[in-house]
């Protein structure tokens, strides 16, 4: 079972994070790494054609998700698992704090 998660960078798509059944990759956009004016979005994901793979959720990804109350928030309004990672992520993402957000869907 594969989810992704649509990236953005200041409102501009960037890549996708997705989870598969072997681990977890962020693939940049080949439009956004065009752009010579693009820039990582995080210093552990740097711009390149080839997707970065890990066999858990990158750290990047996992620092957006919400803690403590607001993280019992989305647990309690939504019914997610708080050890499924990536669905918090596509799910409690959309409107982060900072120049990164994750959809469930591309605009």
């Amino acid at each position: 079972m594969t989810k992704k998660g649509y990236v953005y960078m200041y409102d501009k798509f960037a890549g996708i994070v997705e989870q598969t059944d072997s681990g977890y990759a962020f693939t940049y956009d080949i439009d956004y790494l065009s752009n010579s004016d693009s820039v990582a979005v995080s210093k552990t994901l740097p711009l390149r054609k080839e997707p970065c793979n890990s066999n858990v959720l990158f750290s990047f990804f996992d620092g957006l998700i919400p803690e403590g109350w607001l993280l019992d928030v989305a647990w309690k309004t939504w019914k997610i698992d708080s050890r499924d990672r990536m669905e918090l992520l596509i799910s409690c993402c959309i409107d982060s704090i900072g120049a990164v957000s994750v959809r469930r869907e591309k605009l």
